[in-house]
């Protein structure tokens, strides 16, 4: 594996994916602007979890003129049904998923949230694993009565997703899509080299690491001031949880609980990377699941090609709704 393999690999590692004690830190930056006003006709709020984290969330959409009662429609407004609800990856911003908050706010009820540790919401000193990132989902989820709900899920959230499935079964889910990210991995030696080099890095060169991690996400040409808002934005998560985080992530396999999955499940990928047989074994592990693949996409798949991905979506909500 020669060194820029190496870099890929890392990367994807942490993509997906004992909190050192480096108070490492970025001041606020102009271009991280608050999410809500980026996004017209979208709403900003916070749900306070069990342990008195706030998750940020933006939330869009319109309700319905009428309701489902007793099996008949009558005068009332409701949700349509399902909801969807967005998790972005490893130091990433709700607001990532912009162009589909833009196309499904139109017909769903639409959420996408902030991490513990990243975006506005709260930065507190533990809980960055994925079973209580999970749980921070279950806290949005039931606390914005988003039920039923096709739960989304981008890189590291692919592990928070399925780590929800998990404890919570999926008695409130409509559907499950996992975004270029993976359940779990048999480390190799060669893989926990790159991981070390990864993480000291990310330690030591916060600020240059960051912009080269964002520009990584793409193979297709975005603007210079979309870059640095999504850079400005990574920057927001604390250098410890970023750390923590990967810590996390690479120490939990949640592989058997794919086997859980008994709703609907899309995986979408962007193939040519290291990961490409682990995401086979994750189809055959999800029953009934179904893997797309973006050609030419880079790992953000959804910004790179988000026509494509919004219209697999579309077809997966609605072979869903099909009785």
């Amino acid at each position: 594996m020669n060194s820029r393999q190496l870099l890929k690999a890392a990367i994807s590692v942490v993509l997906f994916s004992v909190v050192l004690l480096v108070p490492a830190a970025f001041p606020a930056d102009k271009n991280a602007a608050s999410s809500a006003a980026a996004l017209p006709g979208t709403k900003s709020g916070f749900v306070t979890t069990a342990d008195g984290v706030k998750i940020h969330y933006l939330h869009a959409g319109q309700k319905l003129g009428f309701i489902q009662q007793d099996g008949k429609t009558v005068k009332g407004t409701a949700w349509p049904s399902p909801a969807i609800l967005f998790v972005p990856g490893w130091t990433m911003p709700a607001w990532i998923w912009e162009h589909q908050i833009s196309h499904f706010s139109k017909t769903h009820r639409v959420v996408a949230i902030d991490p513990r540790g990243q975006g506005e919401s709260s930065k507190p000193t533990d809980g960055y694993y994925p079973a209580a990132r999970a749980r921070d989902i279950k806290a949005v989820m039931d606390q914005l009565r988003l039920a039923p709900v096709v739960l989304v899920g981008w890189s590291m959230g692919v592990g928070e997703v399925v780590s929800y499935v998990d404890q919570f079964g999926t008695k409130d889910l409509a559907g499950v899509m996992l975004v270029d990210g993976i359940a779990g991995a048999d480390p190799n030696p060669q893989m926990m080299s790159a991981l070390m080099a990864f993480a000291g890095n990310f330690l030591k060169e916060r600020e240059k690491f960051t912009e080269g991690f964002v520009r990584s996400m793409y193979k297709k040409p975005q603007t210079e001031p979309y870059i640095q808002k999504v850079i400005a934005a990574s920057k927001q998560t604390l250098t410890t949880a970023g750390v923590a985080l990967f810590v996390g992530a690479f120490t939990t396999d949640n592989r058997p609980a794919l086997a859980k999955i008994d709703k609907p499940a899309l995986i979408c990928i962007a193939p040519g990377g290291p990961w490409d047989a682990l995401y086979d074994d994750m189809q055959k592990r999800t029953p009934g699941s179904r893997l797309e693949k973006f050609d030419g996409a880079g790992h953000a798949l959804f910004v790179d090609d988000a026509a494509k991905f919004n219209a697999l979506l579309d077809d997966f909500i609605t072979r869903i709704r099909k009785p």
